[in-house]
């Protein structure tokens, strides 16, 4: 389940979207409660279609939730149908996150905004604690055969933030974008100490794959570079937005 301000900051970036071309048909995916959907009617007034695992999180009257098993199942609506695609909290809890985003790519009209968020592993928070624990931030052991698909007992793929650009930027999607939810405050202390030891070191590992892997290129420099920005280091929820480009 979302939070306030992962719903806020999703709406911030529709807002901007809207601004720029009317959004008049809306998909959430893993709706949960309905408050994005909510969020969305109030100040857009679109036509919100919401999916999920179960009908039984939704608490928006007259609101339908079309069932459907991601990891199994595609998504049911028709090519090209939606404005704009969300899903706040959901890829974490995916098996294979990447045919969803494809599907997603499918079901957006050409020039919709799909926007997602997903919890950030990459916080100087996360790190540390996957470097004492061997698991990062909201995700642990987990139950086997008993897990609530909808708390964080069922995150069971933690994405960085590269990776989820990268499945963005491969199944056809442009103009990718980053920004958070809020910053941690727990980690400015921790940053403060550690900044520079990961910006050297950081560097160090970047020249080897410039110059030895020789993986780097001019479509994903940018993606990586951001992996140990400032933000990503204390930006406690990643939210990503990408274009379908008209055809």
């Amino acid at each position: 389940m979302s939070t306030e301000k992962i719903y806020q900051a999703v709406f911030r970036l529709a807002n901007t979207a809207h601004l720029k071309n009317p959004l008049n048909t809306h998909l959430d995916i893993g709706a949960g409660s309905g408050r994005l959907i909510e969020l969305f009617n109030e100040h857009f007034g679109v036509q919100s279609h919401a999916c999920d695992y179960t009908p039984t999180l939704m608490e928006l009257s007259g609101q339908t939730v079309e069932t459907v098993d991601l990891n199994s199942e595609k998504l049911p609506y028709q090519d090209d149908s939606f404005d704009i695609v969300t899903a706040t909290e959901l890829i974490e809890h995916m098996e294979n996150y990447r045919e969803l985003i494809t599907e997603i790519y499918r079901v957006l009209k050409p020039g919709g905004i799909c926007i997602l968020s997903t919890p950030n592993v990459l916080t100087i928070n996360s790190r540390l604690r996957y470097l004492w624990f061997g698991f990062p931030d909201l995700f642990g052991p987990l139950p086997v055969g008993n897990r609530m698909l909808h708390s964080a007992t069922g995150h069971i793929t933690p994405v960085p933030y590269f990776y989820l650009a990268h499945a963005l930027l491969e199944s056809g999607f442009s103009s990718v974008s980053l920004s958070f939810d809020r910053y941690q405050r727990s980690g400015i202390a921790k940053l403060v100490f550690f900044l520079l030891p990961v910006k050297m070191l950081g560097t160090l590992a970047l020249k080897k794959e410039i110059s030895k892997y020789h993986t780097m290129d001019e479509k994903n420099f940018r993606l990586v570079k951001a992996t140990n920005s400032v933000g990503m280091l204390l930006g406690r929820t990643i939210i990503v937005s990408a274009k379908k480009e008209n055809m």
